[in-house]
């Protein structure tokens, strides 16, 4: 039925192009907000690394800065790597493990993420950004003994103090070295010292220092001499005590035979190589600094409000558009389906029609539901006329029964044999109808009881012949019987004798006389075929299609002789279907009718 049905018109296909739109929709706001969290959360996630991998460089390269060697990072490496949940690993240039985080044998990352020189990188600033130098937590031998320390201390809360008198508020701070600061509020170091503060105590390096600053002049100047540059003055190399840093600074003399900014550059090198010499006893060797991706803990399902807004929105306007597509997809196809409901609803002696407004199943349904209606309707008409047809089937034997046997009581007439004869053909009358009656009710229950048995269809035929011939006689019409071969079938013998008088009786009544009815019966593969040939007045071809069904009647006229009740051929047809048969009419008008009859073949019997 659906074959014709134009693809786009399909139910199925527009239910399917709903779901697609609302997929897509749904798809799009998913994908929209993926994309946007995902994006939010890379980058979230990747200045989260990129801040943890500069925090691990930093606490690495203090640690170096502060001790000869590596021997105790383990404890560290081992903290660091639980707080970022990542792997941490040290190495020496060889690729020998130093310490790592990761269990014995673990292979490295290919590459390493950075080498861990306080001498050479500086990591850690005053403003977190990075650039050259030296570690500021490597000092030394400027690390102040407790002493110095003690007497910077008093030092700096006497200028301090002064600083307040001056309206200047400032704050102490100890560098790496234990040398106190003193910064303004914002941690900046005091670029104005009041005339009165300025006493140069706080600032003159220590003897510690001195000594140490001795020892990178010494170290400075043999590098000069080292590459053959001649000073009219020495260089001296001092270290700047108010930053927070150590920052180095040196003088010398004009150059005698090399370009003075030459000079300059080399003073600066050489300056820088003894610094990095000097330092290098006090720091732990370089290393590198391997970083695994780990097992960071997994992120919990936690949205910032903005992102919260978004997913409801979008939640919002999916739902809105699924909500409109489905309201116009479902009034479209609930509108034709709450007419049939409508219609359907309607007292049956109405038989109300919908209209067909589509070409879709619904529409499919709506056609199919009018065709059940015209056909009640033409059922009801054939009920109310066969209801008709019995009655006047049962009204005449009746009253003729009813007649004689009152005139017999009053003794106006004698019960003789004729006419106890034509009370017991009445009888019989009324018995056939009855029993007509009792075959189609038994047949729609499904209790229809048959005993099977071999049955040789010629045979079969004969008795049918026999039975019928006198009424053959009677109408003037020839009866006979012939039998291809010998057939075989498994049928209740009583049963096919019913439905086989039937067609007979039926093929008597419209045959003229003159005319003659065959009963055939032949072999057709693994069936047996039985036909009821007439040559009677035939079946118009409007008419053909409903021969078998129930109260119908081809002549509606009413007579004893072609009238019947219009149950006799759909008893044949159940009677054939029990069997598991078929049964078929084809008739020309004017020629006559031929009724088939298919049954299942068998053998005969085994003692035949």
């Amino acid at each position: 039925m659906s074959s014709g049905i134009p693809l786009r018109k399909r139910l199925l296909v527009r239910l399917l192009i709903a779901s697609v739109l609302i997929a897509v929709c749904s798809v799009a706001a998913t994908a929209w907000l993926a994309v946007e969290t995902t994006t939010r959360a890379l980058r979230e996630e990747q200045g989260q690394v990129l801040a943890d991998d500069m925090d691990v460089l930093d606490r690495l390269s203090g640690y170096a800065a502060t001790h000869a060697d590596w021997k105790g990072v383990q404890g560290t490496l081992r903290e660091l790597s639980q707080r970022i949940g990542r792997r941490i690993a040290l190495t020496d240039g060889d690729r020998t493990v130093i310490a790592d985080s990761a269990a014995p044998g673990t292979p490295l990352p290919p590459r390493a993420a950075a080498t861990v020189d306080p001498l050479t990188v500086d990591t850690r600033t005053d403003r977190g950004a990075q650039r050259a130098g030296t570690d500021p937590r490597v000092v030394g031998p400027y690390r102040l003994p407790a002493a110095e320390r003690a007497r910077l201390d008093q030092l700096a809360g006497q200028r301090r103090a002064c600083f307040a008198r001056n309206g200047i508020e400032a704050t102490v701070e100890r560098t790496a070295s234990g040398r106190p600061i003193l910064t303004d509020d914002d941690g900046s170091a005091l670029d104005y010292v009041p005339f009165e503060c300025a006493d140069g105590r706080l600032n003159t390096p220590t003897a510690t220092e001195d000594k140490a600053l001795s020892e990178l002049t010494a170290r400075a100047r043999a590098c000069l001499d080292a590459r053959g540059l001649d000073f009219h003055e020495p260089l001296f190399v001092g270290v700047d005590v108010t930053e927070r840093r150590m920052t180095t600074r040196y003088l010398m003399g004009k150059l005698l035979a090399q370009p003075q900014a030459n000079a300059q550059r080399q003073a600066q090198d050489c300056v820088e190589q003894a610094r990095r010499a000097q330092l290098d006893p006090y720091v732990a060797p370089p290393a590198h600094l391997f970083l695994g991706v780990g097992d960071r803990p997994a992120v919990r399902f936690d949205l910032s409000p903005a992102n919260w807004t978004k997913v409801v929105g979008a939640a919002g306007l999916v739902l809105a558009v699924t909500v409109a597509v489905t309201a116009v997809v479902a009034t479209r196809l609930v509108r034709p389906l709450r007419a049939l409901t409508a219609a359907a609803q309607q007292p049956p002696e109405r038989h109300v029609r919908v209209p067909v407004t589509t070409r879709d199943e619904t529409g499919i349904l709506a056609a199919a539901f009018n065709e059940l209606t015209e056909r009640r309707a033409r059922l009801e008409a054939q009920r109310k006329a066969m209801v008709s047809d019995i009655a006047h089937e049962l009204r005449s034997p009746l009253t003729n029964i009813r007649g004689w046997l009152e005139v017999t009581r009053d003794g106006l007439v004698e019960p003789d044999p004729a006419l106890l004869g034509s009370l017991h053909e009445e009888a019989l009358v009324l018995q056939r109808v009855i029993d007509d009656l009792q075959d189609l009710a038994d047949a729609d229950a499904g209790t229809l009881r048959l005993h099977r048995e071999p049955v040789r269809a010629g045979e079969l035929l004969g008795q049918v012949a026999a039975a019928h011939r006198v009424a053959a006689d009677a109408a003037g019409v020839t009866l006979r019987t012939a039998a291809q071969g010998d057939p075989w079938m498994e049928a209740d013998p009583v049963r096919m004798r019913q439905a086989l008088g039937n067609l007979v009786s039926n093929a008597l009544r419209h045959t003229p006389t003159g005319g003659a009815v065959t009963l055939s019966a032949r072999h057709d593969g693994d069936a047996v075929v039985l036909e009821v040939a007439d040559t009677g007045s035939g079946i118009a071809s409007e008419d053909l299609p409903h021969v078998f069904d129930r109260f119908w009647r081809a002549e509606k006229s009413r007579s004893r002789r072609t009238g019947g009740s219009g149950l006799g051929l759909p008893i044949v047809r159940h009677l054939l279907a029990a069997h598991g048969g078929t049964a078929a009419a084809a008739s020309e008008p004017g020629t006559g009718s031929v009724f088939t009859l298919r049954l299942p073949a068998c053998g005969p019997p085994a003692d035949t």
